[in-house]
């Protein structure tokens, strides 16, 4: 009898709430397809801060699904560039001696949880903007080439990696279909070979001191970069998508 009672009871309350909500018209639910353009750049053994003037084009194409105006599912297919050298910018004396480089191509595949922080797409909204988090689960596959030092030819390398996209933008509702954005995401990744550099590398050989054989040589140089750090990825750009089907809930 108590189950019973308990379940007319949330069904009255349920009913009240929604026949007495002020809200008269809720847009339930959308959908919509865009794309973007931006730049990508990486950080690791090779670069441990992000630099602008080591970076590579990034492009997406994403579908996505609006549950209601503050919550979001993407799928999206990344394609980027990412690159670093020693020869630009060594982080030590042992990094401008060993000669390191690579280009990177980047495939990823992700799904992410998206969060608005303003109701910027109700029609009674104040706002057409709003700041908005996101957070997910990829795979990226990567292509690279590159060396592991200055002694080393040259070579064709793949690897592959789990992603944890998080981040953040801002969008801006410019018609009742377009919504335009710009986004700053960060990938930390499960593997510290983007630039092939990782502990399974063999030491290289003491160096010369490039003052003089009567001083003090340099310390002994290391491959492999901090085996307790993984490398990252990042992408900024601007994104355009279109609302292909817009469900709504009326309230009486």
């Amino acid at each position: 009898m108590k189950k019973i009672n308990y379940k007319i009871f949330s069904s009255f309350v349920l009913g009240c709430f929604l026949v007495c909500s002020p809200v008269a018209l809720l847009v339930a639910q959308s959908y919509e397809i865009g794309g973007g353009l931006g730049t990508a750049v990486y950080s690791g053994d090779i670069l441990r801060k992000i630099d602008a003037g080591q970076s590579g084009l990034q492009g997406t194409l994403f579908g996505k699904r609006n549950f209601d105006n503050v919550w979001s599912l993407k799928v999206g297919l990344n394609l980027a560039e990412i690159m670093a050298a020693d020869s630009i910018r060594p982080i030590d004396a042992m990094a401008s001696l060993r000669q390191g480089h690579f280009t990177g191509r980047i495939t990823e595949l992700s799904a992410i949880m998206e969060f608005n922080f303003l109701d910027y797409v109700n029609q009674k909204s104040e706002f057409r903007f709003s700041p908005y988090a996101f957070f997910g689960l990829g795979y990226a596959f990567v292509n690279a080439e590159g060396r592991i030092n200055a002694g080393a030819p040259v070579e064709n390398y793949r690897t592959r990696t789990l992603v944890i996209p998080f981040g953040g933008g801002v969008k801006y509702l410019l018609t009742d279909q377009l919504t335009l954005g710009m986004e700053l995401g960060f990938r930390p990744t499960t593997s510290d070979a983007l630039d092939q550099l990782d502990s399974t590398l063999p030491a290289l050989p003491r160096y010369d001191s490039p003052l003089g054989p009567n001083t003090k040589a340099l310390p002994q140089s290391l491959n492999f970069g901090n085996p307790n750090s993984k490398d990252w990825y990042y992408f900024l750009g601007l994104t355009l998508s279109y609302t292909i089907t817009k469900a709504r809930c009326y309230t009486y």
